[in-house]
């Protein structure tokens, strides 16, 4: 399919194309090019929605990066129509947009009041509760701010900023990124953003990417834990005792599920851990009670676009799960959550507390400290 660049796309009248967003649902709802369609490109033969365009328009298709869109197959819904396949996708979109993205002191005022004013609320509030009711911050704590380059963590250091200017608690930032093997568009994007925004980050490099390209089976699995390994490493050597991931509410629940119906086991994403491999060391979540739909809020009022995943696997394993799940897997947790509020609109909120209500008497076995325990080891012995 012949491609078109970002600059010969913006010099087009823009009602003689449609923008057609063929990525799952996933990435879709993670960051679009406004006025985009999302057609899964699973979707498009015989679409109502492709039927429906006039046929007098160009039909611009993007995926990830530009590879799936450039190798869209004839189809018959696209017969006679004007196809073009948009150069390096949406991230080529996002990287040309936020290099020219104006003021910088003016995107970062705009950033930091809305969370002030416009979603303290939503934002703020949730995150200084999980801080203090998950005793995530402590005196003399030094904390490295892990960043990814996308919403979540960059929101997390905002956020973070904001609590410590308050002053209650004393304690130290370093903003930490790692550089896993970035191409050197998507590292200027995420120095230019966190420039933006006013976040002093320090990067260092490693050679993850390369270390997991010829892995088949579960790559996004093993460059995720060599990650926290990276991580946890350098904050160490740096002076930090915790570092903070950008994990939310969302997350807490879609694991807790999938746990349970692709793991056969109950568990969660706890709000805080001690690090087995690295003595002294925590991670924290103080995102842990915000919901996604506030921070891609929060995102899309300051006209803000971040990097998701940038690695070999981008248009065909998508996000970088650690409990190892695939893309497809979250997002079908996703949706049956979505389906369950329909009729039970606490559904998400009893997701969340059921991992804190359990009842061990009702409890066939579980395990603690590596120790599986059965309800039979204590069946016969008599209550006192």
């Amino acid at each position: 399919m012949k491609e078109i660049s970002i600059d010969e796309l913006l010099g087009l009248p823009r009602d003689s194309y449609e923008l057609i967003d063929i990525r799952d649902e996933e990435l879709a709802l993670y960051g679009m090019i406004p006025g985009a369609l999302n057609i899964n490109i699973d979707a498009l033969e015989d679409n109502e929605k492709i039927n429906r365009i006039p046929k007098n328009k160009k039909l611009v298709f993007y995926c990830q990066i530009g590879r799936r869109s450039r190798e869209i197959e004839d189809l018959g819904s696209l017969d006679g129509r004007e196809c073009l396949s948009l150069k390096e996708g949406y991230m080529g979109y996002v990287r040309s947009g936020i290099l020219a993205n104006g003021n910088n002191e003016e995107i970062q005022h705009k950033a930091e009041e809305c969370i002030r004013k416009k979603f303290h609320k939503q934002l703020f509030t949730p995150f200084a509760k999980a801080c203090k009711d998950y005793r995530l911050i402590s005196d003399g704590d030094h904390i490295a701010v892990c960043i990814s380059g996308g919403k979540d963590s960059i929101l997390m250091a905002k956020l973070f900023q904001k609590i410590q200017r308050h002053k209650k608690v004393r304690f130290d930032l370093t903003f930490l990124v790692m550089d896993p093997g970035y191409n050197k568009e998507n590292r200027a994007l995420i120095e230019s953003n966190a420039k933006a925004l006013g976040i002093p980050v320090t990067i260092f490099e490693s050679s993850i990417f390369d270390a997991v390209d010829t892995i088949e089976k579960n790559p996004c699995y093993i460059c995720a834990r060599m990650r926290r390994g990276y991580l946890y490493s350098k904050a160490k050597e740096l002076g930090c005792n915790k570092i903070a991931l950008g994990h939310h509410y969302d997350d807490v629940i879609e694991t807790i599920l999938m746990g349970m119906l692709y793991g056969a086991q109950i568990q969660t994403m706890m709000p805080k851990l001690h690090s087995i491999h690295f003595d002294g060391m925590e991670l924290i979540r103080p995102m842990y009670l915000i919901r996604e739909k506030d921070i891609c809020a929060w995102r899309d009022h300051n006209e803000l676009h971040f990097l998701q995943c940038a690695c070999h696997f981008t248009d065909t394993c998508t996000t970088c799960h650690e409990d190892g799940t695939t893309s497809s897997k979250r997002l079908e947790t996703k949706k049956l959550i979505a389906q369950l509020k329909k009729d039970n609109p606490t559904v998400e909120s009893n997701i969340f507390n059921s991992i804190g209500n359990v009842n061990l008497d009702t409890v066939i076995g579980y395990k603690k400290n590596g120790v599986r325990y059965s309800f039979l080891d204590d069946y016969d012995v008599p209550e006192r």
